[in-house]
């Protein structure tokens, strides 16, 4: 059979019998090249060619001869290769939907047990409606990164050309790249929205396995990015805005791809979008994955839908570079920041496109609308700028990008979750660290000898520098040992049991117990025992020279404003005329005073002590002053059987409070008190005070709850009702019997400085 199609004008009006008349040397008429290899049979007198023409399919006219103007989508919807599904697709559950299907199986289960028995049940059926939206917006409204992924990927999202029939008016699929390849995994064509024409250009998933194999799963090929470039040039030379839509988890990385040149054909798209002189709004509608959604992306405004993704690299992939299992995607997703809320703060993307509760494929019509919406809006705005103006707000918008500042103080907040610089210790040579210290010591005995301050900077900046070279040399004495790792893990541990607030485990307790007691037996046996010492014995004398000197400077401080206020005129004034006072009185103590003499005694040396507890607190000393108003005491209760009142009191609380730290409950408290006041160090932040703060009124609660009893109390109460009895039937005292008799509340003081031991305190 063969098909044979004559063009040539000389042929007009000769019929085929005509051309190939026989002849005595064959066939006349037509050169045998002319032919080809079209079959043939010859007679010896009469050749005849027999030819069929084959049929071909008949093309469809692009407009029909009685267009239906009620046709979803317009008149020209039958172009497209695009047409409904023969079958529903099948209702797919995500896994965290799980939960409404129960509800949902619950209310399929009353509706059929009411048509079944006639029995209403509809008070349970609207209770279990209500139960279902209730938890359909919880859900929704709180939804994970990577389920907001699984929404994006839902087999039963609405696709691009889904969307473009229920938003356009009009709409002509464009074909071809002009190399002679139509990547069915881009769709391109002109529509109108309320009668404004636009270029559309989207990446096409299918709606079921078939269509998914057409269209290679919305993954485009060089020749799909050549289309969408082509149509990119035809709008622009004819002033189409350019509307794209971006559904693909990245371009086809196939070895063919790649060697049709992949990464240019996007390049050049990348480039191309820059320069056109027409609005571009991107639609994000699923997931936009990388340069092959960036290739239709370079937009004026880029539009997400609310469950739309739009990365770099997919959380499965990201996750097996980072944590070597795809198993970590959810923890991927979160920290690539995918989701619209989170990239439109950074202002990548430029707006949110809402979606019904259940996603888009739960009512694909109404979020179609909301894309009519938003892409009406948008355009309106960018069609009112020129060319110059719109070209300027494109670059401006990728250029803002990713922006930073050198120098910049970061955020309290964000340098909390920031990774902590692995500091390198660099160590002083031995030679070097001793000459320092004999250099230093020379200095401090030269200031011993001269009354001198000794150097308070060098000796601060040694003691420093000594616990950097101690906290080295332990940590090199722990390698050498080989309890690194023991060390690591119960750290870890520690840290869990810190980080729920909770009382440290007694199994935990002991571990760090049998670990500090075998790694002191091993320390004597490590190569750097000597230089560790070394170390710790020059720690502990520039420490203690250290508190010896700040104890001289503060006593100098005390003296220098003691002797200030006693030179002021106006007590020098009063204690003369005091003490001129008492001379003429005649009294040998302060017992033979009349009472007004006394009382001018006592107002003046009070007036003295206030003078000199604001002036210790200028220079930052906290002074406690104790109320003592004690007087003269009657035979009844006389100072010796007073005194030992108070201070059998004073050994019941003590038993009380030993029978209290004794107990394992405390003990337990004491040893994660010590535990987080050394991991707080000297300069504890927020977190640790906190922690510290709750331990510390833990414990005195205990405590508290301990010493209170109906006992003490009124034991308590009972002398401190005759220490006010003694107060008011007495007029004053002696220096000396004010000191025996002097009654104070019982109180507890515990220090909880870091460098101290609670127990010890006790």
């Amino acid at each position: 059979m063969a098909s044979i199609a004559y063009s040539s004008a000389a042929f007009t009006g000769t019929s085929a019998s005509d051309l190939l008349r026989s002849s005595s040397n064959g066939v006349s008429g037509i050169p045998l090249k002319t032919l080809g290899k079209a079959p043939f049979s010859v007679k010896k007198r009469d050749a005849t060619v027999v030819a069929k023409l084959k049929k071909g399919k008949k093309h469809d006219y692009p407009w029909p001869a009685d267009p239906d103007p009620n046709v979803k989508g317009g008149v020209l919807t039958h172009l497209s290769h695009f047409k409904p599904l023969k079958e529903k697709q099948k209702p797919v559950t995500l896994d965290f939907e799980k939960p409404l299907v129960e509800i949902e199986k619950k209310m399929i289960d009353v509706r059929r047990m009411a048509n079944e028995t006639g029995l209403d049940f509809s008070d349970q059926i609207i209770l279990l409606e209500n139960k279902y939206q209730q938890a359909l917006k919880d859900l929704y409204r709180h939804l994970t990164p990577i389920q907001r992924v699984h929404i994006a990927r839902h087999p039963n999202r609405p696709t691009f050309l889904d969307h473009i029939f229920s938003i356009t008016d009009k709409f002509v699929e464009l074909h071809g790249d002009r190399s002679g390849y139509d990547d069915p995994a881009i769709v391109t064509g002109i529509g109108t929205i309320d009668d404004r024409r636009y270029m559309f250009i989207g990446q096409q998933k299918g709606r079921n396995t078939k269509e998914n194999i057409h269209r290679n799963f919305g993954m485009p090929t060089p020749h799909g990015y050549r289309k969408a470039l082509r149509m990119m040039y035809y709008a622009d030379h004819h002033g189409f805005p350019i509307v794209t839509f971006i559904d693909t988890p990245g371009a086809y990385a196939d070895l063919k791809s790649e060697e049709l040149g992949q990464g240019e054909a996007i390049a050049h798209n990348l480039r191309t979008m820059f320069g056109l002189k027409v609005p571009i709004v991107s639609i994000v509608i699923g997931e936009g994955g990388s340069g092959g959604a960036l290739a239709i992306g370079c937009a004026n405004k880029l539009l997400m839908l609310e469950n739309a993704v739009f990365y770099v690299a997919s959380p499965e992939a990201c996750a097996a570079i980072l944590w070597k299992t795809a198993k970590a995607s959810p923890k991927a997703a979160e920290k690539l920041r995918i989701t619209a809320p989170e990239l439109c703060r950074l202002q990548i993307c430029d707006g949110i496109i809402p979606e019904p509760l259940g996603g888009a494929h739960a009512d694909p019509a109404w979020t179609s609308q909301q894309i009519k919406a938003a892409i009406n809006e948008n355009m309106d705005e960018l069609t009112a700028m020129d060319t110059e103006k719109l070209l300027k707000h494109r670059m401006h918008k990728f250029r803002k990008l990713g922006g930073f500042e050198e120098n910049a103080q970061v955020d309290p907040k964000k340098k909390v979750n920031m990774k902590k610089e692995d500091q390198i210790v660099r160590t002083t040579p031995n030679e070097e660290l001793e000459g320092e210290v004999e250099k230093l010591k020379q200095q401090i005995l030269k200031a011993k000898e001269s009354s001198s301050k000794p150097p308070e900077m060098a000796l601060k900046d040694m003691i420093e520098k000594l616990k950097k070279e101690v906290d080295h040399e332990y940590s090199e004495a722990i390698k050498a040992t080989g309890l690194k790792d023991r060390l690591d893990m119960l750290r870890e541990e520690v840290s869990k049991v810190n980080s729920r607030d909770q009382l440290m485990n007694p199994v935990i307790r002991d571990k760090i117990e049998k670990l500090k007691d075998e790694f002191n037996q091993k320390l004597s046996a490590a190569p750097n025992h000597p230089t560790l010492q070394y170390k710790l014995d020059m720690l502990k004398e520039f420490s203690k020279a250290k508190s010896l000197s700040d104890a001289a400077t503060l006593k100098q401080e005390v003296n220098k404003k003691f002797n200030e206020i006693m030179s002021r005129p106006e007590i020098n004034e009063k204690l003369e005329a005091l003490k001129a006072e008492v001379q003429n009185s005649g009294s040998s103590s302060f017992a033979d005073l009349d009472q007004g003499l006394k009382d001018k005694v006592l107002n003046t040396r009070k007036e003295v002590e206030l003078e000199m507890i604001s002036a210790l607190k200028s220079i930052g000393l906290f002074v406690e002053g104790v109320k003592s108003n004690a007087k003269v005491l009657s035979e009844k209760d006389s100072p010796s059987v007073f005194k030992n009142k108070v201070d059998h009191l004073n050994e019941e609380i003590n038993k009380k409070i030993e029978n209290v730290v004794s107990s394992s409950e405390l003990k337990n408290m004491i040893e994660l008190l010590k535990l987080e006041i050394a991991r707080a160090g000297n300069k504890p932040d927020t977190e640790s005070k906190s922690k510290i703060e709750a331990i510390q009124k833990q414990i005195k609660q205990r405590l508290s709850e301990a010493i209170i009893s109906s006992e003490l109390i009124e034991k308590y109460e009972d002398l401190k009702e005759k220490n006010s009895e003694v107060e008011q039937s007495s007029a004053g005292a002696d220096e000396s019997l004010q000191k025996e008799t002097k009654y104070e509340e019982p109180r507890l003081e515990i220090n909880l400085g870091a460098n101290s031991s609670f127990a010890q305190c006790m």
